[in-house]
């Protein structure tokens, strides 16, 4: 034939379409379970053995290996979701799977791709011009310094992945967010709030701490130091044996005696520099070695080790301070400044706490407690979504009702469109309009109530023209959850709106794929795994 051998050429509907749709449907079949607050966790093993059991769809789809390259594509656009705004991503692979299921649908009827590309092109125009009109009135404005207010914008983006404790939750991200915001709250960084896991006690004892949280304790036996000064090594603060080999010849007993007093006499005045610069805390990204500890304890400093090279260059963020490579005393302007540091503990973990002044730094830390490690990990991941969502706040404060409502009304507006619409493509718009209804379905199902009696109940609310009706997953009902402090951030909603369509427009323009031979010998099983740095 035309290719090598080995080469797959795989075309035509059957074949490429149908295909790829299959995938995209089997990949947000996966994660759309878990959507919402009643939202079931999946148990996934990645490939380096660890488990993972969480509810996160950006966690299960990094921890995936989705192989299949249509599905991949979806995964990507949930990817790029998460990375720009750190929530929705779950919406975006449920909603790519059902406007995809709805694809396969008009293609078995006959509609021809391209008439489907264009009708979900059109349908999701319609759909991002209809969204503004959605949005809830007076939520344009939101004080981003005011902890009630945050705290409430923040309430349903906890609630999806830890219901129950978004009312303790959200608060504390507020408060934490609100401390590191900068006066032009548009430089708002994410990376200035830190989270610190220790295991044991209860959620309730979850705390804001203003400043670093570094889990070890330190080196020494000093354990607190105020308004300290800090010199901060990238090394290990230890004398290193040389690069040249050197031959020493003893000749009598006192060579002897001396030969290793010049090392110590040099280790000595190397941390008498560092404690006559001013510095009370020496901070090693190494470790130290034993002599220079017994110096470092002998003019009474404090050490500390921060293994993680990024943990290190935050330190140097929170204290001022200048990394050194090299081991000699710093000089005054590579010296940081501490109000506070001191030795905590919490349960059985000892934590080093570095409190800070406002002026110098800000980084918070929020210090979590809970019983396992599984559940701190869940709690991390629903409070890295609130921070993501206190960063959207602070550029753009619109909010849309929450609870399936946004999407069902989106859903009935669009059905409308599409009854005026006149070509093939109205088709597609219908279906589009069908397919936004599955947030407000899958919220019904994840909750054990049944969608085919829900959903009539809110398009009859919606019809008489109460657009922020939604699903009520206490009660089994609909309600308007707007009242309760629950809303959907307008950015969130449109992004994962816009990339979706993006996504499954890209599969469906897909009719030939061409795969060759993978490259390489034969795969060798079992072989250890490997780290990804």
């Amino acid at each position: 034939g035309m290719l090598k051998d080995g080469y797959k050429h795989l075309s035509g509907l059957e074949e490429a379409v149908i295909k790829n749709i299959e995938a995209c449907k089997a990949l947000s079949q996966l994660t759309r379970t878990s959507l919402g607050p009643h939202g079931m966790n999946k148990m996934v093993i990645n490939h380096l053995e660890r488990l993972f059991v969480t509810s996160d769809a950006a966690t299960i789809l990094n921890e995936l290996e989705v192989q299949h390259p249509a599905a991949k594509l979806v995964a990507l656009a949930a990817k790029s979701q998460q990375e720009e705004l750190g929530d929705g991503t779950n919406l975006v692979v449920s909603l790519a799977g059902e406007l995809m299921s709805h694809a396969d649908e008009l293609i078995r009827e006959g509609l021809h791709p391209s008439e489907i590309i264009e009708g979900y092109a059109k349908a999701s125009e319609k759909v991002l011009q209809l969204l503004p009109t959605l949005v809830l009135p007076g939520s344009e404005k939101i004080d981003v310094k005011n902890e009630t207010e945050v705290a409430a914008a923040l309430k349903a983006s906890v609630a999806a992945k830890q219901y129950g404790y978004e009312d303790l939750l959200a608060p504390l991200v507020a408060k934490a967010c609100i401390e590191v915001c900068p006066p032009n709250p548009n430089n708002f960084n994410v990376d200035n709030v830190r989270v610190c896991k220790v295991t044991g006690g209860g959620i309730h004892q979850s705390a804001v701490v203003n400043g670093l949280v570094i889990k070890r304790d330190t080196e020494g036996t000093v354990k607190s130091a105020t308004d300290a000064k800090v010199a901060v090594y990238a090394d290990a603060v230890d004398t290193l044996s040389t690069e040249t080999k050197g031959t020493v010849l003893i000749e009598n007993a006192e060579q002897l005696e001396t030969y290793s007093k010049s090392e110590e006499d040099k280790m000595e005045a190397y941390i008498k520099g560092i404690a006559d610069a001013g510095a009370k805390v020496v901070v090693s990204g190494g470790s130290f070695g034993e002599m220079a500890l017994h110096f470092i304890e002998r003019y009474g400093l404090l050490a500390v080790k921060i293994v993680s090279k990024f943990e290190l260059r935050r330190f140097c963020r929170a204290t001022g301070a200048v990394g050194l490579v090299k081991a000699e005393p710093p000089s005054a302007d590579e010296l940081g400044y501490i109000k506070d540091i001191r030795v905590e503990e919490y349960g059985d973990t000892l934590v080093t706490v570095i409190r800070q002044d406002e002026k110098v730094s800000k980084i918070a830390t929020l210090l979590l407690r809970a019983s396992t490690d599984n559940m701190l990990d869940n709690i991390e991941r629903a409070l890295d979504d609130g921070v993501n969502s206190y960063k959207i706040l602070t550029r753009d404060p619109r909010r849309l009702p929450a609870g399936g409502a946004t999407e069902l009304e989106l859903a009935r507006l669009l059905s409308e469109f599409g009854k005026k619409e006149t070509g093939l493509d109205q088709y597609a718009v219908k279906k589009f309009a069908t397919a936004l209804e599955i947030v407000p379905r899958i919220l019904c199902e994840n909750a054990g109530m049944n969608p085919e009696q829900i959903l009539p109940q809110l398009y009859t609310a919606h019809a008489s023209g109460s657009a922020t009706i939604g699903v009520d997953i206490e009660e089994n009902g609909v309600k308007d959850l707007t009242p309760d402090g629950y809303s959907d951030l307008y950015d969130v909603k449109y992004w994962a709106i816009k990339l979706c369509v993006d996504a499954v427009v890209t599969v469906l323009r897909v009719d030939q794929i061409i795969m060759a031979k993978q490259a390489g010998g034969p795969k060798t099983a079992n072989k250890p795994a490997m780290d990804e740095d």
